[in-house]
Protein backbone atom coordinates (compact mmCIF):
# COMPACT_ATOMS: atom_id res chain seq x y z
CA UNK A 1 0.00 0.00 0.00
CA UNK A 2 1.24 3.46 -0.97
CA UNK A 3 2.73 5.59 2.38
CA UNK A 4 0.83 8.65 1.40
CA UNK A 5 -2.91 6.37 1.22
CA UNK A 6 -4.90 7.86 3.36
CA UNK A 7 -5.95 4.82 5.11
CA UNK A 8 -2.10 4.50 5.85
CA UNK A 9 -1.90 7.91 7.53
CA UNK A 10 -4.70 7.28 9.66
CA UNK A 11 -3.67 3.60 10.91
CA UNK A 12 -0.19 5.41 11.91
CA UNK A 13 -2.15 8.42 13.69
CA UNK A 14 -4.10 5.80 15.43
CA UNK A 15 -1.38 3.86 16.39
CA UNK A 16 1.20 7.17 17.82
CA UNK A 17 -1.97 7.92 19.53
CA UNK A 18 -2.74 4.78 21.46
CA UNK A 19 1.36 4.20 21.82
CA UNK A 20 1.20 8.06 23.31
CA UNK A 21 -1.89 7.21 25.82
CA UNK A 22 -0.32 3.97 26.60
CA UNK A 23 2.71 5.38 27.57
CA UNK A 24 1.28 8.23 29.55
CA UNK A 25 -0.75 6.04 31.45
CA UNK A 26 2.03 3.70 32.70
CA UNK A 27 4.47 7.48 33.45
CA UNK A 28 4.52 6.94 37.17
CA UNK A 29 4.61 10.54 37.42
CA UNK A 30 1.09 10.85 35.76
CA UNK A 31 -0.45 8.54 37.66
CA UNK A 32 1.01 10.50 40.91
CA UNK A 33 -0.37 13.23 39.06
CA UNK A 34 -4.11 11.99 38.34
CA UNK A 35 -4.25 10.14 41.69
CA UNK A 36 -2.93 14.43 43.16
CA UNK A 37 -6.01 15.91 41.16
CA UNK A 38 -8.74 13.17 42.50
CA UNK A 39 -7.53 13.39 45.84
CA UNK A 40 -7.74 17.17 45.74
CA UNK A 41 -11.26 17.22 44.03
CA UNK A 42 -12.06 14.62 46.95
CA UNK A 43 -11.23 17.20 49.85
CA UNK A 44 -13.41 19.77 48.63
CA UNK A 45 -16.40 17.79 48.48
CA UNK A 46 -18.74 17.35 51.69
CA UNK A 47 -17.16 14.04 53.13
CA UNK A 48 -13.93 15.64 52.24
CA UNK A 49 -14.34 18.92 54.03
CA UNK A 50 -15.56 17.45 57.11
CA UNK A 51 -12.39 14.80 57.03
CA UNK A 52 -9.93 17.38 56.62
CA UNK A 53 -11.70 19.45 59.56
CA UNK A 54 -11.06 16.43 62.18
CA UNK A 55 -7.79 15.95 60.28
CA UNK A 56 -6.91 18.94 60.70
CA UNK A 57 -7.50 19.42 64.32
CA UNK A 58 -6.23 15.99 65.33
CA UNK A 59 -2.81 16.69 63.74
CA UNK A 60 -3.11 19.98 65.57
CA UNK A 61 -3.59 18.66 68.90
CA UNK A 62 -0.95 16.29 68.30
CA UNK A 63 1.33 18.87 67.35
CA UNK A 64 0.30 21.27 70.86
CA UNK A 65 0.63 18.68 73.04
CA UNK A 66 4.38 17.71 71.50
CA UNK A 67 5.41 21.27 72.15
CA UNK A 68 3.69 22.07 75.02
CA UNK A 69 3.39 19.06 77.09
CA UNK A 70 7.04 18.54 78.24
CA UNK A 71 7.78 22.03 78.81
CA UNK A 72 9.01 22.94 81.90
CA UNK A 73 6.05 24.83 83.96
CA UNK A 74 7.90 27.98 85.76
CA UNK A 75 4.74 29.54 86.92
CA UNK A 76 4.03 26.07 89.02
CA UNK A 77 7.58 26.03 90.37
CA UNK A 78 7.24 29.80 91.09
CA UNK A 79 3.89 28.73 93.33
CA UNK A 80 5.10 26.46 95.38
CA UNK A 81 8.10 28.79 95.69
CA UNK A 82 6.01 31.27 97.10
CA UNK A 83 3.63 28.56 99.34
CA UNK A 84 6.75 27.13 100.73
CA UNK A 85 8.31 30.16 101.82
CA UNK A 86 4.82 31.93 103.08
CA UNK A 87 4.73 28.44 105.53
CA UNK A 88 8.35 28.68 106.49
CA UNK A 89 8.03 32.51 107.34
CA UNK A 90 4.73 31.99 109.38
CA UNK A 91 6.16 28.76 110.89
CA UNK A 92 9.40 31.12 112.18
CA UNK A 93 7.34 34.01 113.93
CA UNK A 94 4.85 31.03 115.29
CA UNK A 95 8.26 30.16 117.12
CA UNK A 96 9.80 33.29 118.35
CA UNK A 97 7.02 35.97 118.36
CA UNK A 98 3.58 34.58 119.38
CA UNK A 99 4.06 34.13 122.65
CA UNK A 100 5.58 37.36 123.18
CA UNK A 101 3.65 39.67 121.49
CA UNK A 102 0.39 38.63 119.37
CA UNK A 103 -0.44 41.72 118.10
CA UNK A 104 3.17 42.11 116.40
CA UNK A 105 2.64 38.06 115.15
CA UNK A 106 -0.73 39.25 113.66
CA UNK A 107 0.45 41.53 111.50
CA UNK A 108 3.59 39.82 109.98
CA UNK A 109 1.22 36.88 109.77
CA UNK A 110 -1.63 38.91 107.33
CA UNK A 111 1.19 40.51 105.44
CA UNK A 112 2.74 37.60 104.38
CA UNK A 113 -0.63 35.76 103.52
CA UNK A 114 -1.77 39.27 101.50
CA UNK A 115 1.71 38.93 99.70
CA UNK A 116 1.11 34.96 99.22
CA UNK A 117 -2.64 35.88 98.31
CA UNK A 118 -1.58 38.55 95.36
CA UNK A 119 1.09 36.31 93.82
CA UNK A 120 -1.39 33.62 93.33
CA UNK A 121 -3.87 35.94 92.00
CA UNK A 122 -1.26 37.52 89.30
CA UNK A 123 -0.97 33.90 88.92
CA UNK A 124 -4.12 32.61 88.16
CA UNK A 125 -4.60 36.05 85.83
CA UNK A 126 -1.87 34.56 83.71
CA UNK A 127 -3.51 31.31 83.75
CA UNK A 128 -2.15 29.38 86.68
CA UNK A 129 -4.83 26.27 87.39
CA UNK A 130 -2.86 24.45 89.36
CA UNK A 131 -2.72 21.57 86.97
CA UNK A 132 1.12 20.50 85.36
CA UNK A 133 1.70 20.99 81.83
CA UNK A 134 0.85 17.40 81.23
CA UNK A 135 -2.49 17.72 83.10
CA UNK A 136 -3.30 20.52 80.76
CA UNK A 137 -2.55 19.47 77.79
CA UNK A 138 -3.91 15.90 77.52
CA UNK A 139 -5.15 14.86 73.75
CA UNK A 140 -8.53 15.95 74.13
CA UNK A 141 -7.69 19.24 75.92
CA UNK A 142 -5.09 20.22 73.05
CA UNK A 143 -7.52 18.95 70.59
CA UNK A 144 -10.26 21.46 72.36
CA UNK A 145 -7.82 24.48 71.98
CA UNK A 146 -7.17 22.98 67.89
CA UNK A 147 -11.06 23.70 67.49
CA UNK A 148 -11.14 26.95 69.42
CA UNK A 149 -8.22 28.63 67.39
CA UNK A 150 -9.40 27.82 63.42
CA UNK A 151 -13.33 27.98 64.59
CA UNK A 152 -12.60 31.51 66.19
CA UNK A 153 -14.32 30.24 69.52
CA UNK A 154 -11.29 31.36 71.61
CA UNK A 155 -12.57 29.85 75.08
CA UNK A 156 -8.51 31.24 76.79
CA UNK A 157 -9.14 28.70 79.36
CA UNK A 158 -5.76 26.99 77.67
CA UNK A 159 -3.02 29.05 76.45
CA UNK A 160 0.63 28.00 74.93
CA UNK A 161 3.53 29.45 76.82
CA UNK A 162 6.36 28.57 74.82
CA UNK A 163 7.54 30.42 71.99
CA UNK A 164 6.96 27.52 69.68
CA UNK A 165 3.71 27.33 70.92
CA UNK A 166 2.61 30.92 69.65
CA UNK A 167 4.47 30.69 67.08
CA UNK A 168 2.64 27.32 65.92
CA UNK A 169 -0.81 28.85 67.03
CA UNK A 170 -0.01 32.05 64.19
CA UNK A 171 0.68 29.21 61.35
CA UNK A 172 -2.06 26.91 62.38
CA UNK A 173 -4.51 29.56 62.96
CA UNK A 174 -3.69 31.41 59.38
CA UNK A 175 -4.30 27.77 57.54
CA UNK A 176 -6.96 26.73 59.75
CA UNK A 177 -9.21 29.23 59.53
CA UNK A 178 -9.66 29.08 55.63
CA UNK A 179 -10.57 25.26 55.70
CA UNK A 180 -13.43 25.84 58.80
CA UNK A 181 -14.99 28.61 56.25
CA UNK A 182 -14.87 25.71 53.88
CA UNK A 183 -16.28 23.60 55.92
CA UNK A 184 -18.70 25.80 57.07
CA UNK A 185 -20.02 26.44 53.50
CA UNK A 186 -20.14 22.87 52.47
CA UNK A 187 -21.62 21.33 55.67
CA UNK A 188 -24.18 24.22 55.40
CA UNK A 189 -25.35 23.74 51.70
CA UNK A 190 -25.40 19.42 52.29
CA UNK A 191 -27.56 20.48 55.42
CA UNK A 192 -29.77 22.68 53.93
CA UNK A 193 -30.35 20.43 51.13
CA UNK A 194 -31.16 17.03 53.55
CA UNK A 195 -33.65 18.78 55.38
CA UNK A 196 -35.35 20.55 52.66
CA UNK A 197 -36.21 17.44 51.10
CA UNK A 198 -37.02 16.23 54.36
CA UNK A 199 -39.45 19.09 54.85
CA UNK A 200 -40.81 19.02 51.24
CA UNK A 201 -41.49 14.99 51.76
CA UNK A 202 -43.13 15.57 55.00
CA UNK A 203 -45.40 18.43 53.40
CA UNK A 204 -46.37 16.27 50.43
CA UNK A 205 -47.01 13.20 52.42
CA UNK A 206 -49.13 15.63 54.57
CA UNK A 207 -51.27 16.35 51.02
CA UNK A 208 -51.20 13.36 49.51
CA UNK A 209 -54.77 12.76 51.59
CA UNK A 210 -56.24 15.75 49.12
CA UNK A 211 -57.72 14.27 46.43
CA UNK A 212 -57.33 16.83 44.43
CA UNK A 213 -53.08 16.77 45.31
CA UNK A 214 -51.79 15.07 41.84
CA UNK A 215 -48.37 14.24 40.39
CA UNK A 216 -47.81 17.60 37.93
CA UNK A 217 -49.34 19.76 41.51
CA UNK A 218 -46.52 18.00 43.59
CA UNK A 219 -43.82 18.60 40.87
CA UNK A 220 -45.08 22.42 41.03
CA UNK A 221 -45.12 22.39 44.84
CA UNK A 222 -41.49 21.16 45.18
CA UNK A 223 -40.01 24.13 43.21
CA UNK A 224 -42.17 26.71 45.01
CA UNK A 225 -42.09 25.26 49.02
CA UNK A 226 -38.94 26.75 50.56
CA UNK A 227 -38.39 26.03 54.89
CA UNK A 228 -39.50 28.95 57.22
CA UNK A 229 -37.57 30.65 59.44
CA UNK A 230 -39.68 29.35 61.89
CA UNK A 231 -38.54 25.51 61.19
CA UNK A 232 -34.64 26.36 61.52
CA UNK A 233 -35.09 28.44 64.77
CA UNK A 234 -36.88 25.44 66.55
CA UNK A 235 -33.98 22.98 65.07
CA UNK A 236 -31.35 25.22 66.91
CA UNK A 237 -33.45 25.77 69.79
CA UNK A 238 -33.90 21.94 69.54
CA UNK A 239 -30.06 21.53 69.69
CA UNK A 240 -29.25 23.85 72.13
CA UNK A 241 -31.54 22.29 74.84
CA UNK A 242 -30.05 19.06 74.24
CA UNK A 243 -26.76 21.04 74.98
CA UNK A 244 -28.32 22.18 78.44
CA UNK A 245 -29.32 19.64 79.57
CA UNK A 246 -26.86 17.21 78.75
CA UNK A 247 -23.85 20.00 80.09
CA UNK A 248 -26.08 20.46 83.08
CA UNK A 249 -26.40 16.96 84.05
CA UNK A 250 -22.51 16.59 83.78
CA UNK A 251 -21.16 19.91 85.26
CA UNK A 252 -23.56 20.29 87.50
CA UNK A 253 -24.33 23.79 86.07
CA UNK A 254 -28.03 25.16 85.97
CA UNK A 255 -29.66 25.66 83.21
CA UNK A 256 -29.15 29.18 82.55
CA UNK A 257 -25.22 28.83 82.65
CA UNK A 258 -25.42 25.81 80.70
CA UNK A 259 -27.84 27.63 78.11
CA UNK A 260 -25.30 30.73 78.59
CA UNK A 261 -22.21 28.18 77.20
CA UNK A 262 -24.16 26.67 74.43
CA UNK A 263 -25.00 29.66 72.39
CA UNK A 264 -21.81 31.39 73.52
CA UNK A 265 -20.29 28.27 72.06
CA UNK A 266 -22.47 28.32 68.53
CA UNK A 267 -21.93 31.90 68.32
CA UNK A 268 -18.39 31.62 67.99
CA UNK A 269 -18.07 34.49 71.55
CA UNK A 270 -16.24 31.43 73.50
CA UNK A 271 -15.63 33.98 76.73
CA UNK A 272 -14.23 30.89 78.40
CA UNK A 273 -15.60 31.12 81.75
CA UNK A 274 -17.52 28.08 81.28
CA UNK A 275 -15.94 25.18 79.89
CA UNK A 276 -16.76 21.41 80.07
CA UNK A 277 -13.93 19.24 82.27
CA UNK A 278 -12.43 22.14 83.85
CA UNK A 279 -13.79 20.82 87.14
CA UNK A 280 -11.19 19.99 89.44
CA UNK A 281 -13.37 17.33 91.16
CA UNK A 282 -14.06 15.42 87.53
CA UNK A 283 -11.52 12.09 87.47
CA UNK A 284 -8.71 12.19 84.03
CA UNK A 285 -10.95 9.91 82.04
CA UNK A 286 -14.43 11.98 82.81
CA UNK A 287 -12.66 15.27 82.01
CA UNK A 288 -11.33 14.08 78.85
CA UNK A 289 -14.80 12.11 77.44
CA UNK A 290 -16.63 15.89 78.39
CA UNK A 291 -13.90 17.39 75.90
CA UNK A 292 -14.36 14.86 73.20
CA UNK A 293 -18.25 15.15 73.50
CA UNK A 294 -18.22 19.14 73.34
CA UNK A 295 -15.97 19.17 69.97
CA UNK A 296 -18.13 16.47 68.52
CA UNK A 297 -20.89 18.96 69.67
CA UNK A 298 -19.48 22.42 68.54
CA UNK A 299 -18.55 20.52 65.36
CA UNK A 300 -22.03 19.12 64.25
CA UNK A 301 -23.41 22.92 65.91
CA UNK A 302 -21.72 25.51 63.85
CA UNK A 303 -22.99 23.07 60.85
CA UNK A 304 -26.55 23.40 61.81
CA UNK A 305 -25.37 26.91 62.15
CA UNK A 306 -24.71 26.80 58.40
CA UNK A 307 -27.67 25.08 57.38
CA UNK A 308 -30.56 27.62 59.34
CA UNK A 309 -28.76 30.46 57.63
CA UNK A 310 -28.92 28.97 54.10
CA UNK A 311 -32.54 28.24 54.73
CA UNK A 312 -33.27 31.40 56.49
CA UNK A 313 -31.23 33.06 53.65
CA UNK A 314 -33.72 31.61 51.32
CA UNK A 315 -36.56 32.35 52.87
CA UNK A 316 -35.93 36.11 53.36
CA UNK A 317 -35.23 36.17 49.49
CA UNK A 318 -38.35 34.89 48.50
CA UNK A 319 -40.39 36.43 51.08
CA UNK A 320 -38.66 40.14 50.04
CA UNK A 321 -39.51 38.70 46.19
CA UNK A 322 -42.90 38.54 47.16
CA UNK A 323 -43.20 41.80 48.95
CA UNK A 324 -41.94 43.04 46.14
CA UNK A 325 -44.43 41.75 43.98
CA UNK A 326 -47.17 42.53 46.51
CA UNK A 327 -45.99 46.10 46.28
CA UNK A 328 -46.06 46.22 42.70
CA UNK A 329 -49.42 44.72 42.72
CA UNK A 330 -50.64 46.80 44.98
CA UNK A 331 -48.82 50.12 43.01
CA UNK A 332 -50.67 49.24 39.88
CA UNK A 333 -54.11 48.90 41.63
CA UNK A 334 -53.42 52.51 43.25
CA UNK A 335 -52.67 53.85 39.86
CA UNK A 336 -55.30 52.47 38.00
CA UNK A 337 -58.25 53.43 41.01
CA UNK A 338 -57.00 57.17 40.37
CA UNK A 339 -56.71 56.82 36.52
CA UNK A 340 -60.40 55.36 36.61
CA UNK A 341 -61.47 58.12 39.58
CA UNK A 342 -59.68 61.25 37.00
CA UNK A 343 -61.30 59.64 34.21
CA UNK A 344 -64.62 59.75 36.16
CA UNK A 345 -64.32 62.67 37.23
CA UNK A 346 -63.34 64.60 33.86
CA UNK A 347 -66.34 62.26 32.09
CA UNK A 348 -68.91 64.26 35.25
CA UNK A 349 -67.21 67.44 34.46
CA UNK A 350 -68.00 67.35 30.82
CA UNK A 351 -71.52 66.02 31.12
CA UNK A 352 -71.88 69.09 33.70
CA UNK A 353 -70.95 71.79 30.80
CA UNK A 354 -73.35 70.17 28.24
CA UNK A 355 -76.41 70.68 30.37
CA UNK A 356 -75.48 74.17 31.19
Amino acid sequence: MDRHHPLHSSFHSSMRSRDSSSTAGSDPREKIKDCLRKFIAFMFTQVGVGALVVCYAILGAAAFMHIEKDNPDQQLEDVKSWRKNCVDNMWFYAETVNTLNETYFKVKINEYLIAYQKNITEAIHDGYSGKSAEDIWSFPAALMYSLSVFTMIGYGNIVPKTVWGKIFTIAYACFGIPIYILYFCNMGKVLAQTFKWLYITTHECSRREDPLFEDGESQTVRKKITVPSTACLWVISFYILTGTIMFGAWEKWNYLDSTYFCVISLCKIGFGDFVPGANISDSAGGSHLKLVINFIYVLLGMGLVAMCYNLMSEDVRVKVRELKEDLKNCLDDITLKITVCMNDTKYYHQKQHRHK
